[in-house]
């Protein structure tokens, strides 16, 4: 006979005998729906009335529960219990650490006892000074906080106390926006183009602000990190990209907030003029900048690129292009930023599929209305991410303006709607086709330095950023300057020198690597006297005093095979002035450490 079970995941019909145990109907179940825990199926002849556990009822034979040829049945079971074949069960996703340290945490916002209102002893409580949760509107609003952090936004949702049964488990409560047409409809009509119905065809899209970020500050851990970035445009007036590399840390500013920590900025291979750029696509090299950042415990947090543009006084000011008369983020950069978020999504044990949104950032320097030079940072909602992704939205040639695109016999377009404030200060419903702003689309992270600053990379001396032309190139001969122009214990401790060194491929990455890693952030005295008798670092030394010619050999042959704490050759030359940028030079470089442009 033919039973019909109806869930959440629609109506299956399933083939049993009237003597079958109830327990072959449950597995038949479990089989049909994926579902990996078959005890927590529960079953009833009415729809959420009356759920009994198919486990209780063992021993039963359909017959005998009176179920019959055609019966109806409704069934349940927990939603952590099922695993799709695209999912991932939240029980072995890895997490970042400061996800796993803000779950241990109650979040709950203290509050003292109010000298008006409080009139219990010193160890009571009241409405007036009981803690707030973390996503109190109120407080959020008194500070300024335009959004919620994701923790909190998590405690709103009650996504760590969801109850099953008489006990308190976690379970998966997100769910990432997808506007595609489904491709496997159990409603058995042939797939889009040919045909579409209710269960497979998107749900309207209806654009607000999103209520939540996942990360609330960026923090840049030196000044030196945006100062050198600039530099390039300061010495060229060319844009300039690049990746952040850094960490994820606990934000206290914000209840249950996340802040990301940026320790570096690797430029990609690119092309620059002074109105834009082109960021060739992914080498081998950003291979290596992620392999070198993760030796060094950091990961990549976001992307920044510049937007300056020269005033014309010759006051150093520039020019503010973004504004609420214009724009702040242009549809082409919202388009950008999905794309990236969608490339480095948030792992969470809180989604069935067990990543929700992502913690990718991106940061654009540029002129602010008293012209001086600022960095502003942003993320893009999860329904943009997921319009972008179903190629509903394109940008627009009006930087503010975001376009829906026409539908086609391959591009399905659900509807689009935007909620705004008319004249008369009502909320009204509009059509988002063809184009509305792309305020809908933002979510604002606020930047900054530390009060105190400690950051990873702590050389007293600059090395040539990557992929720069002209005076900023990385060669060996700029290996040999920097080596010979202090400690190696110091200079070891920045990062566009340890990967140009890596990329020579002359030292071990098992062994003499990672020990010059070693030196670069524990900066131990014993660890680069091991690491200047290493064959490969010796080998290093002599191919840079062969690159460098006869002189620049014999000025640093007495140095360079000595202790890690001697200075590897100085120059006794005296002191010069550049007569590009008026810097005195102190050190016996024919280019001047401040611009690199030659001494004659």
């Amino acid at each position: 006979m033919l039973v019909r079970v109806r869930s959440k995941e629609g109506t299956h019909r399933i083939e049993v005998n009237p003597t079958d145990d109830i327990t072959v109907l449950k597995d038949k179940i479990a089989q049909a729906l994926s579902i990996i825990d078959p005890s927590t199926i529960t079953v009833s002849d009415q729809p959420n009335a009356g759920a009994t556990q198919m486990d209780s009822l063992s021993g039963k034979s359909l017959a005998e529960l009176n179920i019959k040829h055609g019966d109806l049945l409704y069934i349940g079971f927990a939603e952590a219990a099922v695993q799709a074949d695209n999912k991932a069960p939240s029980a072995i996703v890895v997490q970042d650490a400061v996800d796993d340290y803000l779950d241990t945490q109650d979040g709950l916002i203290k509050r003292g006892k109010d000298p008006k209102f409080c009139k219990h002893a010193a160890n009571g409580m009241c409405d007036y000074c009981m803690p707030l949760e973390p996503y109190d509107p109120a407080y959020l609003e008194e500070h300024k906080i335009k959004s919620m952090s994701f923790h909190s936004y998590l405690r709103k949702l009650g996504a760590h106390d969801k109850k099953q049964g008489t006990s308190y488990i976690t379970l998966p409560s997100l769910e990432e926006p997808s506007y595609k047409v489904k491709t496997n409809c159990s409603s058995g009509h042939p797939p889009w183009p040919a045909s579409i119905c209710t269960k497979c065809q998107p749900s309207a899209i209806t654009l607000q602000r999103q209520p939540f970020r996942l990360v609330d500050h960026v923090e840049f851990s030196n000044a030196s990190i945006i100062d050198n970035f600039i530099g390039y445009w300061r010495s060229t007036g060319l844009q300039r990209f690049g990746y952040m590399y850094g960490r994820y840390e606990p934000y206290p500013e914000v209840p249950l907030g996340i802040k990301a920590v940026v320790e570096a900025i690797y430029e990609p291979p690119q092309e620059g003029d002074s109105e834009g750029l082109r960021v060739e696509d992914p080498i081998e090299g950003e291979k290596r900048a992620g392999e070198m950042a993760t030796a060094c415990g950091l990961q990549r947090v976001g992307m920044i690129y510049t937007d300056l543009t020269d005033d014309g006084t010759g006051k150093g000011t520039v020019l503010c292009k973004r504004h609420i008369d214009s724009y702040f983020f242009s549809s082409q950069e919202c388009q950008f930023a999905a794309v990236m978020q969608k490339k480095y999504p948030n792992a969470t044990k809180y989604s069935s599929t067990g990543t929700f949104g992502s913690k990718f950032v991106t940061c654009v320097i540029g002129g602010n209305e008293e012209g001086n030079i600022d960095v502003s940072s942003y993320q893009v909602s999860n329904t943009c991410v997921g319009m972008v992704d179903a190629d509903i939205v394109e940008p627009s040639v009006e930087p503010g303006i975001m376009r829906v695109k026409e539908p086609t016999s391959e591009r399905y377009i659900p509807d689009v709607f935007f909620k705004y404030k008319n004249e008369y200060n009502l909320v009204v419903q509009k059509d988002a086709k063809p184009s509305f702003p792309v305020e809908y689309l933002l979510v604002n992270v606020t930047h900054g330095f530390p009060v105190k600053s400690s950051p990873m990379f702590t050389s007293p001396k600059d090395f040539p950023i990557e992929n720069r032309v002209g005076v900023f190139t990385q060669d060996a001969g700029a290996l040999h300057r920097y080596l010979q122009s202090g400690n190696l214990v110091d200079l070891a401790s920045n990062f566009h020198f340890l990967l140009f060194t890596r990329s020579m491929g002359i030292l071990n990455d098992a062994d003499e690597m990672n020990l010059l890693v070693r030196v670069a952030l524990l900066h131990k005295e014993e660890d680069a006297n091991k690491l200047v008798q290493t064959g490969g670092w010796q080998t290093l030394l002599t191919i840079l005093k062969e690159s460098a010619g006869p002189s620049r050999a014999n000025q640093g042959e007495s140095s360079s095979s000595g202790g890690a704490g001697s200075s590897l050759g100085t120059s006794a030359a005296a002191p010069w002035t550049c007569r590009h940028c008026t810097f005195l030079n102190t050190h016996g470089d024919e280019n001047c450490e401040m611009c690199g442009l030659p001494m004659g």
